[in-house]
């Protein structure tokens, strides 16, 4: 779905402070999913939206929402209170999201902050009381300022889901439903989600009413200005092609995901010794060096960042030109998400994937589900002794969710695994330290202990933990 290519920013009914900004960030043509969501927000619809990342969603939301928010400035916040809730999976995306009100909503008048694990409680409950415009938070850590009464929503008007597919897959929908359940009932919902599952579609039901439904891809496609390829390595020897990927092209800045927290950390060792600049970040490491780690990535400092899933869709950076698949996701849908991290707003970019003969079912899962082979290049000084066996044929997506990959035989004890569960539960909190108009999380934390093991899903100290209840 297309619109009109002569729709302008200045078509969509927003203030002039805040084309004042967008102008600032050098933006003239809104996305499709802009043009759609931004003048439905604004006029008090509820909107369920389905785009890939990369399209511009978080300005489709942040642009109408502070435009809805500063018409009604003069409803004074009481204290504790917050009068729009964004609440997303991840500290990275909360962290993006956060940014993205503060840039488009600098020449406003309004609060916002946000709240997630990983650093103290204690500052959030104070800078709460003060009362928030907009609060963007993690679910766990919301459940947290709730049950210790820092948080109250009587003057909630706009609940924001952003990401919901990525809730589920994350074990998130009870503590959703916890949330749903204690909001007011007169409130404009807004519900943002890669894909239009039957869960979503169910979770829906109990959220939006007469929504405004938008899609503008297909569900699970990858962005078109991606360039795919995938080469064929020995398991044992993907660290020494990467280092010659890096250093033959010369690449400047590279996106490099791995399975496991250990494997991130002995890769970017590795990295490190080839004499190369390179950073991890994963569920272990503490959010003050997660934020340092993606800082030094985005200007140049570093230029290797390796990363789990956990960050998959909380890396905002327009011209990233370089994802690596260093090893295939358990699930294929995350395929599309760690490569969605380039080609952004418009660019181009290209995504390799190193795969060794015992990920052959995980390729043949990814490719059922974004409906394409996905070509194979040969590096002549890394032929694998086991070959990669060919694909397969692709059949039609059938309705409703796409079957999981199953791992081969050889890699069948990671089957089906979450590697990480990042819902900022209580144990170490997002901090809510003034910066202006404008809050971001901060603060000290003390890292937990790498887990590798294969039985049980790893768990990173802040999320739900795997199969316990999550009651408060």
């Amino acid at each position: 779905m297309s619109d009109t290519p002569t729709t302008k920013f200045t078509d969509l009914g927003l203030s002039e402070p805040l084309l004042k900004a967008v102008r600032d960030k050098g933006y003239e043509t809104p996305s499709p999913i802009q043009a759609q969501a931004i003048p439905a927000v604004i006029s008090g619809r509820d909107v369920m939206a389905a785009a890939q990342t990369g399209t511009g969603k978080t300005a489709g939301f942040t642009l109408p929402l502070l435009q809805r928010l500063s018409e009604n400035k003069g409803k004074k916040v009481s204290p504790n209170n917050v009068r729009a809730l964004i609440l997303t999976p991840t500290r990275e995306l909360a962290a993006q999201i956060s940014e993205s009100i503060e840039v488009y909503g600098k020449y406003l008048n309004l609060h916002s902050m946000v709240v997630f694990g990983g650093v103290k409680i204690n500052p959030q409950i104070t800078r709460l009381r003060q009362g928030v415009d907009v609060l963007v938070a993690t679910p766990g850590r919301l459940l947290d300022l709730y049950n210790q009464r820092a948080v109250k929503f009587s003057q909630l008007e706009v609940f924001i889901l952003d990401e919901a597919d990525r809730m589920l897959d994350m074990g998130f929908i009870r503590d959703i439903k916890k949330l749903i359940a204690v909001l007011p009932r007169d409130r404009q919902n807004l519900l943002f989600s890669a894909t239009f599952s039957p869960e979503i579609r169910a979770l829906a039901k109990g959220l939006v009413n007469k929504p405004l439904e938008i899609s503008v891809d297909a569900e699970n496609s990858t962005a078109e200005k991606v360039t795919q390829w995938l080469t064929a390595v020995d398991k044992k020897r993907k660290p020494a092609v990467l280092t010659h990927l890096i250093k033959e092209n010369n690449w400047q800045q590279v996106l490099v995901f791995t399975k496991t927290k250990h494997g991130a950390n002995k890769l970017t060792k590795h990295l490190e010794a080839e004499g190369l600049t390179a950073a991890a970040i994963h569920g272990n490491k503490s959010q003050g060096a997660r934020t340092k780690a993606l800082a030094a990535f985005k200007d140049g400092s570093v230029k290797i960042l390796v990363a789990t899933d956990i960050a998959a869709r909380g890396i905002d950076i327009d011209l990233l030109p370089q994802v690596v698949n260093f090893d295939l996701p358990n699930v294929p849908e995350d395929y599309v998400h760690r490569i969605g991290r380039t080609a952004r707003a418009g660019n181009t970019g290209q995504a390799l994937s190193l795969v060794c003969a015992d990920e052959l079912d995980l390729l043949w899962g990814i490719e059922h589900v974004i409906q394409q082979h996905i070509e194979r290049k040969v590096i002549d000084k890394f032929i694998p002794a086991n070959e990669l066996g060919e694909s397969r044929e692709i059949k039609p997506l059938k309705q409703g969710r796409p079957p999981k990959s199953k791992p081969s035989q050889n890699s069948g004890r990671g089957r089906g695994r979450v590697e990480h569960k990042d819902g900022q539960r209580s144990g170490g909190n997002a901090n809510g330290n003034n910066t202006g108009r404008n809050n971001t999380g901060g603060g000290k934390t003390k890292s937990g202990n790498d887990s590798s093991r294969r039985k049980k899903p790893e768990y990173d100290g802040t999320g739900p933990k795997p199969r316990r209840s999550i009651q408060k």
